[in-house]
């Protein structure tokens, strides 16, 4: 276990991806809901820069003629395709299983975030 201080917490904009370099490592850190989440900066389907994309929700399996939106705060699109990606789990909703975010785990003690390379 190696962790490696990222910032204070208090200086995370809340639903914001913001970019820190962490032991040569371009990482994304997200706060929301209470959660903070780590991203490695590398989208796994044609390695964009997948913390350039957007954050927010999406639209869900649901009845014809029926529009269902959710998952809010908790996808994040990336740039060059708009592969949406589960910032709880790693994984695509594009439906192919092998292509997942790399996520690191994230420790907070007094007020400083850390994370788990």
């Amino acid at each position: 276990m190696a962790l490696h201080f990222v910032t204070a917490l208090d200086e995370l904009k809340d639903s914001t991806c913001q970019l820190y370099s962490v032991a040569g490592r371009s990482i994304g850190l997200i706060q929301t809901d209470g959660a903070v989440y780590a991203v490695r900066n590398v989208c796994p389907h044609k390695r964009a820069p997948i913390c350039r994309g957007t954050f927010g929700g999406t639209m869900l399996p649901s009845d014809p003629d029926s529009f269902v939106f959710g998952m809010q705060e908790q996808i994040l699109r990336c740039p060059w395709h708009g592969w949406e990606f589960d910032l709880t789990t790693g994984k695509t909703l594009c439906g192919d299983e092998h292509k997942k975010l790399t996520l690191y785990p994230v420790t907070i003690k007094e007020n400083e975030v850390y994370v788990d390379l």
